[in-house]
């Protein structure tokens, strides 16, 4: 189990190849949903919670309560932003 922020090992680049394939998938999701007239918030919390239901069966609630305590530092801070910050 992991007990850092970190869930899984960001430095490894199967890991890395693997997060931008499913990045992917989940982006097309998204755009079907969007195309069949779901509004994207739906979307995003539905996907959140899925996303937290399998990180919680992965890695155990203490582990993934660690890493939602700083999520809102790096929302702050951009790290889930497409754009650059001024």
């Amino acid at each position: 189990m992991h007990t850092n922020d970190q869930l899984g090992d960001p430095h490894d680049k199967l890991y890395s190849d693997q997060r931008r394939a499913a990045y992917s998938y989940v982006s097309e999701a998204f755009a079907e949903g969007r195309y069949d007239g779901i509004d994207g918030d739906c979307l995003a919390h539905a996907a959140l919670f899925a996303a937290f239901v399998e990180l919680v069966a992965t890695y155990g609630e203490d582990a993934v309560a660690k890493f939602a305590e700083r999520l809102p530092e790096r929302v702050k801070a951009g790290e889930y932003s497409l754009t650059t910050k001024n």
